[in-house]
Formats: structure tokens, sequence, C-alpha cells
């Protein structure tokens, strides 16, 4: 016994969404294991940069973080301040130039770039710009260009995923899902975080509290895939070890000590406000420069070296004071354990230093992320903030070592307006789950008065402001309206026979203001369909005027529409295909012409639902 078409159709449509679901799995793993080696070749580039021009030529070994893994081994070493502005100015000469003569779009953070993609360009990268990001910002970060790897690990993974569902002619809205799945590998790899950088993709799209839901599944795949892959490239040791070394362990007895955190939340917010401004200010200076911008980046290094250098001396020569060159991860992990080692004074002093040198590098086109030197920024500062309020009030601020975690968390939520994935990220970081409660109430309190100010200005409000999803809401208003009460009915259309002369529908169209023809057989069956502009191309040729028919001016590849299908469908084909008309039929296998829907019509009666909800909500 045959199964009732309804159930037939509900059949048809849960299988349809099952393969759907298994293609999105696969494609996210297949995102997920390139980009995986993506980021080993990107972190193993950097360490190399780093042995043959820091090491060989200034005798300086950034500090890292333990999780780090560095493949080499460095000697003992003799520092060559000044020799530490050379390498940075060389390797942003080599680094600029390849950016702006091979990918332009590759120029700077790298994260906006990739959100620039996903909401006003299809999800479409150029398959240079992940090649190149990947050698220009190893060149960059491993001279010590102040920035991170979280930018370029992102345009690194969305272009590998856009030039994924390029290759495989995906639909725009699998390029975009691919897009943020290879952005959330890229941080899940490179931070050891697969949940964060899962929740990240999804977040960083959004400067409002929202979420792109379709890509959390996908991405999370991708980055647990990438995740496995990349620490396979590490030392057995460190391979499932918090990025900041071995894990911290903090928490509060009292709701007390939440009183400190608050103190701390509005010292950092100005931080925060004050950071933008300034990386945004440099931006502008140098797009201003009359200089090539293959020359930028230089400029910008030697100007932030001689800011570090100089600052270093000031310092009275702590190596620690260099963190505000390079990464600086491993001045952090020494906030993080060990922050009475370094006092306020140089913590925040390395903060505010790291503000400048951070603006200079990246404001000036050097490929290079902000995260890493947020992370530095808010912790260090956070930190000495720490230390003075352990001295102010010991009893609530036990250990100051805590506002380090914190604050870094509540910095960067509140500059990049991503406050969930920044939580799970700083937990992932330094394994610490005891501080979960004032870190959420910091990095609300920095997300809700930092938002005016924020460092991804490709970011947009929420999903209805995005032009990827521009016709969703459409589709909404329009649910539930069936063509059938739309359309015009097939009496008030002037129909020609498919073997009509071209003479005769000259003629005809001369008396007709009718701006699409359908064309029937002898039954009234629809077998093609012409517009007056198709014949204007005959009007000049009128020796053929009788030798050709209608057959012949016709396209007999006809989209059509029956009475049951809803508005929705019929716009998506005036959207994806140009048209002002479509043909509705009884069903598209009989195609026997009933009438025909007008893009016109079909505005006016999503107008009308507009008008119609408004009021609704206003009784």
């Amino acid at each position: 016994m045959p199964a009732p078409p309804h159930l037939t159709q509900s059949l048809r449509n849960r299988t349809k969404h099952f393969r759907s679901s298994s293609r999105s799995l696969l494609l996210a793993i297949l995102v997920g294991i390139t980009v995986g080696f993506g980021a080993i070749i990107f972190q193993f580039l950097g360490h190399l940069v780093i042995r043959f021009s820091l090491v060989q030529y200034a005798g300086y070994a950034p500090p890292e973080a333990t999780g780090e893994g560095s493949p080499f081994s460095h000697p003992e070493l003799t520092l060559h301040p000044w020799m530490i502005v050379v390498v940075m100015v060389c390797g942003a000469l080599v680094a600029g130039w390849m950016v702006y003569q091979f990918a332009p779009e590759a120029a700077g953070p790298g994260t906006d770039a990739a959100i620039d993609s996903f909401h006003n360009q299809h999800g479409k990268i150029a398959a240079r710009v992940p090649f190149v990001k990947t050698i220009a910002s190893a060149i960059a970060l491993g001279t010590g260009t102040s920035g991170g790897r979280e930018g370029p690990i992102c345009q690194i993974g969305a272009g590998i995923g856009s030039l994924v569902a390029q290759r495989l002619h995906l639909s725009p809205r699998d390029r975009r899902i691919l897009l943020a799945a290879g952005m959330g590998a890229g941080v899940g790899a490179i931070f050891r975080a697969p949940l964060a950088g899962a929740v990240f993709a999804a977040e960083i799209l959004y400067s409002d509290a929202e979420l792109e839901a379709d890509v959390i599944v996908p991405a999370a795949t991708s980055s647990i895939v990438a995740y496995s892959i990349y620490t396979q490239s590490l030392p057995a040791d460190i391979r499932f070890q918090p990025l900041l070394g071995i894990k911290v362990e903090h928490g509060i007895s009292s709701p007390l000590e939440l009183i400190p955190y608050l103190l701390l939340a509005c010292a950092v917010i100005p931080l925060g406000i004050a950071f933008v401004r300034m990386f945004y200010g440099s931006r502008w200076a140098f797009e201003k420069l009359p200089v090539r911008p293959h020359f930028r980046p230089a400029i910008g290094a030697f100007l932030a070296g001689l800011v570090g250098v100089g600052f270093y001396y000031l310092a009275g020569q702590q190596i620690s004071a260099l963190a505000v060159l390079g990464s600086g991860s491993g001045t952090l992990q020494e906030a993080v354990h060990h922050s009475m080692r370094l006092g306020p004074s140089l913590l925040i002093a390395i903060a505010l230093v790291k503000v400048v040198t951070t603006s200079l590098s990246i404001g000036s086109g050097s490929p290079g992320g902000v995260f890493g030197p947020s992370t530095v920024i808010g912790g260090c500062f956070s930190a000495g903030v720490g230390l003075y309020l352990h001295d102010w009030m010991p009893t609530l601020a036990p250990h100051p070592e805590a506002f380090a975690i914190v604050g870094m968390a509540g910095f960067f939520a509140g500059v990049s307006n991503a406050p969930i994935s920044t939580i799970i990220m700083v937990r992932a970081l330094t394994g610490d789950f005891g501080l979960l409660l004032p870190t959420m109430l910091v990095t609300t309190i920095t997300f809700g008065f930092g938002r005016r100010s924020r460092l991804y200005r490709k970011q947009v409000p929420t999903r209805m402001d995005s032009p990827a999803h521009r016709g969703d809401f459409i589709v909404d208003v329009l649910d539930g309206v069936q063509v059938r009460e739309t359309y015009r009915p097939i009496a008030s259309y002037s129909l020609i026979h498919e073997s009509m002369s071209l003479d005769e529908i000259v003629h005809r169209l001369a008396d007709n203001d009718q701006h699409y023809f359908p064309v029937v057989d002898d039954n009234q069956t629809m077998v093609g369909i012409f517009t007056d502009d198709d014949v204007r191309s005959y009007l000049f040729h009128d020796a053929i005027w009788k030798l050709a028919n209608a057959s012949d001016v016709m396209t007999s590849n006809v989209v059509s529409i029956t009475p049951e299908d809803d508005l929705n469908v019929a716009l998506g084909h005036f959207t994806a295909l140009n048209l002002e008309e479509l043909p509705v039929v009884k069903d598209h296998q009989s195609r026997q012409l009933l009438g025909m829907l007008r893009r016109r019509e079909t505005i006016d009666t999503y107008n009308r639902r507009v008008r119609e909800h408004k009021e609704a909500t206003r009784e």
C-alpha cells in the first residue's frame, strides 16, 4: 500500500535534511583538517623567523608562554637592543611588500576582513589570501611586530573555508558557513581552545549580544578536528597543558570579594576605549602618509621599535619590559603566576606602552592580530591594579594574580563585543575555572559600557542588519501566503501559439503593452516564453519575419510556480533570476498555464503584510 502523499513529502524533506547535515559535517571536517595543518605551518614559520632574525642578529629570544612549544633551542645570547629595531624594520619591509603586492586585503588584523567577507562578500575570499597571510604574518610577528596570532589565523582559516566552498561551487550560505567554520578552526587550534573557537566564530560577527546559530555546529566540528591535528605537532609534555603554563586555581570565598572586581571593571573600560581610539587614530594617520602603502608597515615598525627599546632602557633594562614588542606572552604568563615579581608600576607601564606599540605596528598595515596584544594589555594592567587593591584591601583581594586573568577577559570583551567566547578562551588559556563568577561580572560590565568603541568595525549589530541575511526577514513576512491569492488569470493575457510567425508577433506587440508572452501548443500547454525585448532584436531583419516563428524566439527553459507555492518561492525566483513575471501552472508535470504572477504585486503583498504586522503589534 503506498504511503499518503503528505507522509511521502515529509520523508523526502527529512532525507534531504539528513543529507544536507551529513554534507555540512563532512565539509566542516575537511576544513578542520586543512586549517589544522595550516596552523602548524603558520606556527612553525613564526618560530623559524624568530630563530633566524631576532635570535640570530639581535641576540633576543622573546620570552614565550610555557605552552608555546618552540621547536628551536637557543644558545647563550648577548642582547643587542637596537638591533631589534633593525630586524623589525626589515621584517616589516618584506611583509608589507608581500601583502600590498599580492593581497592588500591581508593587511592589518585580518579578523575584520573575514567578518566583512561574511556579511558583504557572499563568503568569498580570494584564494591567494590565506597563503600570503600565512607567510607575511609569520615574518612580521617573528621579527618583533607587536601583534598576535588570532587575526592572521582567523583570516587564514576563513580563507581556507571559503576556498573549499568555492572549489565545490557551493551556495553563498554554505560559503559563509564554511568561512566561519574556518575561523573557529583556526582560533580553536592555535589557542588550544576548540569550544572557544566555535563560539568565537558565531559571536564575533555581531556587535550586539547575538550569535550566528547556523555556524556553531560546523565551527565546533572543524575546531575539534583542527585542534586534534595541531596538538599532535607539540611536545608531549605540553600537548594538553594550558597555553599560559600549569593550571591556575583561584576562587572567591565571599560575595564581598566582588567589590574589587567592580573597581577593576571601572578601570579597564577607559583603557579599552583609549586603545580603540589610538588604534584607529594611528591607522588614519598612516593612511594619510604620502608614501606607497608597501612602506607604511616598515615606518610603523621603526616607530614601535624605538618606543619599545626606549621603554626597555627606562625600565632599567628588564627583559620583561620588551613584552611591549612581539607577542608578550612570556611576560603575560609571569603576570598571571607571579605578578609580585614585576611590581604594579612596571605591569601598568607595560600595558600602556603596549597600547602604543600595537597601534603603531598593526595600525600601519602590518599583518597581525589584536587578541594577543589585548590579553597582554588587559592582563598586565589588571595585574598591576590587583597589586594595588591587594595592598589597599588585602582581605577582599587576597590573590592579585587573579585580577590578571579576570582583567584580560574583561578588556578584550569590551573592545571586541565577544564576551562569551572571551570568557571561554581565557578559561582555556589559564585552566582556571574558579574565577568564572568575577569574570562574568567584569566582562558583562565592560561589554555593556564599551560597545560603542569597538575594535572590529565590520561587525553589524544583529542578523537583521547583515546583508547576508537581508532576504531572511522578507521570507518570514510572506510565509503562508500562497501564489493563488496574488496571480493574474490567463484570461487577461495575450497568448502566443508556437506556430505563430514572427511577422504576426511583431504586429501583435505593436498593439499590446504586455511584456511577457507565454507560448502554448494546441492543448494550451505552455511550451515556452519570450519578452518584447527578445523580439526587438529581430526588428531590423524583416526578411526573416515570414520564416521565423514563436519557437525560434522563445526560451523553453521556463521557471514556473504553482498556485500552492507560497510567495517565498516566487520571491526567491524573482531575486535570483532578476525576473518581473513568472508563469503559474497547474502542476509542473502537465504545465497547464493558469496565469502570471508579477513581481510588483508580490512586493505589494509584502508591504501590506508588513503594515498589518505593525498595526497588530500596536494593539
